[in-house]
Order: C-alpha cells, then structure tokens, then sequence
C-alpha cells in the first residue's frame, strides 16, 4: 500500500488505536474484563462502533443502557486502562499506515490525534518505537469535546502549525472520520488496508 500526499495537504493526523497500532482486540478483553465486575454488557460490534470516544463517556453510555449505577466511574477508568497496559506486549504496528506515517516523516508535520489517555497512548506509541516520529500528541484529555466532534482534530492541526483543510487524517472508526469531516479536513479510512 502506497499513499502519497495529493497537492495542498501539508499537514498529516494519525489516530492511534486501530489505525497505527492494532490494539482493538487487546482493549476489548481489557473491557470485557473490567465491565463483568459490573454487570454491564459491551457487544464486540458495539465496542467496535464506539471506537475513538474516551474510557469514561463509553462507560456512561453504557451504565445507563444497562441501569447500572456506577460509584466511581474514574476507579473504572483506570481499572480498564490498567488491564489494557498489562497487554502491552502483544502490540503489532499496522504496516500499511505505519509505512505511510515512514514515507513522510521530516516531509511534513505529523501529529496523532487519538480518544484515548495521555499515557496509554504514550506508552503504545512507545511500545511501537513510534513516539519520536510526530511532532505533538492530542488525547482525550486536551479537548472538551470528542469524536464525532472536530475538537481533537483541529487541536492537532494547531499544535503543528498546520490548516484544518491542508490536514490529511487516518481513522479506522466512523466518528473519527466523521470527525476528520467536520474539521474540514481530507478523511483517509484505513480499513480497507487491513492490518498486514
């Protein structure tokens, strides 16, 4: 797979989960190990169609489908993130995106845009020997506001110096693409590159 930057994108945004890493199966059992304390189901479709929103809007979402009361929806946060980084180890990069992310990397400014927390994110990029590559990290923490919203997206645009509408964004989740839209910027689905 070859991607070359049509004329007037200056700027590239990558998500991370399922786009430059592939860490959906790793963070589904983390879910699903943390949610049956709780009694609370999360489908695998499910799970796949709320990729890009943050730990703590899911499990309000889904609490609320469930009428579970949640105490401490924060515990739960780091409780599935804690069970996420125990599986560290079985990260593999998503080549395809990944060799675009190589091809223009010192060509032009590059960021990675992602639903996820800070550290989470850090420590995949990391694991992944891919930390160095972007010049600035947005997460879930640097917005008020999340996919489907542009928030992430124009934030990244902005610490990179770039316009939203010269941004190419990688999504692999439809609210991340439609998030990549709405910031008026070029919306790069990377599913069907598959994985390998």
């Amino acid at each position: 797979m070859s991607w070359i930057a049509p004329p007037g994108i200056a700027g590239l945004i990558f998500d991370c989960d399922g786009t430059l890493a592939d860490t959906m199966p790793a963070h589904y059992r983390a879910w699903t190990s943390m949610l049956e304390h709780h009694g609370i189901p999360f489908p695998e479709a499910r799970f796949y169609s709320m990729g890009g929103m943050p730990t703590a809007q899911i499990i309000g979402v889904l609490a609320a489908e469930a009428r579970v009361e949640v105490a401490d929806v924060e515990a739960m946060v780091a409780e599935k993130e804690r069970l996420f980084l125990q599986r560290l180890d079985v990260l593999v990069p998503i080549v395809p995106v990944v060799a675009i992310a190589a091809a223009h990397r010192g060509r032009l400014p590059m960021a990675v845009a992602s639903g996820g927390y800070r550290d989470v994110v850090a420590r995949t990029l990391e694991r992944l020997g891919l930390r160095d590559w972007f010049a600035a990290m947005v997460t879930a923490e640097d917005t008020v506001r999340h996919k489907p919203e542009p928030d992430v997206f124009l934030e990244a645009a902005r610490r990179i110096g770039v316009a939203a509408n010269a941004c190419a964004v990688f999504e692999d989740t439809d609210i991340g693409l439609e998030a990549a839209r709405r910031a008026g910027m070029l919306a790069v689905d990377v599913r069907p590159w598959g994985k390998v």
